[in-house]
């Protein structure tokens, strides 16, 4: 092992090339482990092919290894190269390795996929584990249902993985939305190593609207995250202003870079020819148009609703139900709870639904009205977490509610 330096080295693998939720949600932790710690330095693995359209903070940079894509019949690709998946795959997982044993992470933070694409992180987790280094396997709230989770984990020989390879498991949650493994045999060793932080709280960075809406005061934001799997949301919300042309509040859609260019310019000619619809492609920055908005329509995806929960805002939530029911999950259980709204996707031809949706959504209770300890500490966790396993070591002092939540996690 190298030598131990005066600072310390975080780095976080994001398998994901396409859609933005893991991306995002390996910045904003990076992000807020700089900010508080003067002595760590971050880097990101991913695959995503729009990384380099964000910005990072001083300290923080990315590797960007090849893109891959997943086909309608669940076989991978490779994005760009013309190479063949197993050759792809090869030389994400080369670089992967390399970059571990260069840059020698103190601690190397896994999102979602316990063994990485295809297996691709295998030999990196124990490169580190034999370094003497930690290993972390970062979880959303929601994976899916468990009927469909369980038989993918088994193919991919990820339980086992949990106990050998991983020292702690955080979940970017609590249990009042959801337990990840609720449904899935994994034995109490595993158990005892998760962690509920809380969902990881976001901010806006004050900066004026690059196209402001084109009427004066609130207006909706409608976001279906990355796009690719947007279209009916954003095409429900169109037929609702195409139907009603008095509607009390202009929409602000962000399409999304992922979305197939003819759906975009399809949606672009349907709102040029209405004064109270603007769509924008992409917004690097999603936070700072929440932060204006009255309210939100979105799909349920994790950061979106971090977002919606950091920023207080009103929102209607429409989840996809394929190829996951993650979405569909979380956003049944924030309403259950009364955090937020949800439209069912099978009501998606019914322009009356969301109407009425759009009308009242100004009108509904913030989500700040439901009083859930511990909700939006997850980067305040992330941070002691790590503080704990890189400097002191021992038993980890857990705040009350990830105490709880362990608890309720265990049974």
């Amino acid at each position: 092992m190298a030598q131990r330096r005066d600072h310390s080295r975080v780095l976080i693998y994001s398998h994901d090339s396409f859609g933005l939720g893991h991306l995002r949600r390996c910045r904003a932790i990076a992000h807020a482990l700089v900010d508080r710690n003067e002595d760590m330095t971050v880097l990101i693995l991913s695959g995503s092919p729009i990384i380099g359209s964000f910005g990072f903070k001083r300290r923080v940079d990315f590797v960007r290894v090849p893109g891959v894509i997943k086909l309608r019949n669940g076989e991978y690709t490779s994005q760009h190269l013309k190479l063949d998946t197993d050759e792809t795959l090869a030389l994400r997982a080369s670089i992967i390795q390399h970059t571990a044993e260069v840059f020698d992470p103190d601690l190397f933070i896994v999102d979602k996929e316990p063994l990485g694409l295809r297996g691709e992180v295998r030999e990196t987790l124990e490169l580190v584990r034999n370094r003497g280094n930690h290993t972390v396997l970062g979880l959303r709230d929601v994976m899916d249902d468990a009927r469909l989770l369980a038989p993918e984990w088994e193919r991919k020989h990820a339980v086992p993985a949990l106990d050998a390879l991983y020292d702690s498991i955080w979940v970017y949650g609590l249990p009042q939305i959801c337990d990840p493994l609720e449904g899935i045999s994994v034995p109490p060793s595993v158990r005892r190593k998760m962690v509920y932080t809380g969902y990881l709280r976001r901010e806006a960075s004050g900066r004026e609207l690059p196209h402001p809406v084109p009427i004066d005061g609130p207006f909706i934001l409608v976001t279906p995250g990355g796009g690719g799997d947007g279209e009916e949301l954003v095409d429900w919300v169109l037929r609702a202003y195409e139907t009603d042309r008095n509607m009390e509040h202009p929409a602000l859609i962000v399409l999304g870079p992922f979305m197939q260019l003819e759906r975009q310019q399809e949606f672009q000619r349907r709102a040029a020819v209405l004064s109270d619809v603007v769509v924008e492609t992409f917004d690097s920055q999603l936070e700072d148009v929440m932060a204006r908005a009255v309210g939100v329509v979105a799909m349920g995806g994790y950061n979106t609703f971090c977002e919606i929960l950091s920023f207080d805002k009103r929102a209607i939530l429409v989840p996809r139900v394929r190829p996951r029911l993650e979405q569909f999950i979380r956003a049944s259980r924030a309403e259950q709870i009364g955090l937020v709204r949800m439209l069912p996707p099978d009501e998606g031809t019914d322009e009356l639904a969301m109407i009425r949706a759009l009308r009242t959504l100004p009108y509904q209770k913030r989500p700040s009205e439901v009083v859930i300890p511990g909700l939006l500490e997850g980067l305040d966790s992330v941070n002691k977490l790590v503080a704990r396993e890189l400097r002191e070591g021992g038993e980890i002092v857990l705040p009350a509610f990830a105490r709880a939540a362990a608890v309720v996690g265990g049974e």
